[in-house]
């Protein structure tokens, strides 16, 4: 019954769950959208097909970077930039989890850091299951006809916004350890 020491023990705990997950829907969120996102280009947009969404302003590119972060190479070290991509994303995890009870700010940017690390990894591991690994599909193509910015995904917006609201964090909130400690 309902008011059972049995009920109300298996109600507390799983409260205490939900209250860790909440922690963690930043990065659902952004595994999901990224991926079914790359999933919808890749079904609908031919490589290096270009789509206006918004006037050249912002367009839609389908394009595979097989490097890191800006298209920069990597060469023949794919392997272990998957690797260290592994080993940084269980950190930022490890981050994330033992800050999970953290400001806001903290928790959501670090929740939106691993979401963008988590979706490119699941990209970039298929380098270990295809003979042909081609890249992390990008296709965010943002600029004006004179300047267009690197072409991005979901996954990349996310780590920009989760290393703005930290950011923000350390930038705009008070610390009163940090003003006593000056006192």
């Amino acid at each position: 019954p309902l008011s059972s020491p049995n009920f109300h023990y298996f109600l507390i705990v799983n409260l205490k769950w939900i209250n860790y997950l909440k922690a963690y829907l930043p990065t659902i969120f952004v595994v999901i959208i990224d991926q079914l996102s790359k999933l919808w280009i890749k079904n609908n947009l031919p490589q290096w097909e270009t789509w206006n969404i918004m006037g050249s302003l912002l367009r839609f590119t389908h394009v595979k970077n097989p490097g890191i972060a800006f298209g920069i190479s990597v060469g023949d070290f794919t392997m272990i930039v998957v690797l260290l991509s592994m080993i940084a994303t269980l950190f930022i995890a490890y981050l994330h989890w033992q800050e999970r009870n953290n400001h806001p700010l903290i928790v959501i940017g670090l929740g939106l850091i691993l979401g963008g690390a988590i979706g490119n990894l699941i990209d970039r591991s298929s380098v270990f299951f295809t003979q042909h690994y081609t890249g992390v599909v990008d296709f965010i193509d943002i600029g004006t006809a004179g300047f267009r910015w690197y072409i991005f995904n979901i996954a990349d917006s996310a780590v920009t916004i989760g290393v703005a609201f930290y950011l923000m964090h350390s930038l705009f909130t008070n610390k009163p350890e940090l003003l006593e400690a000056n006192d």
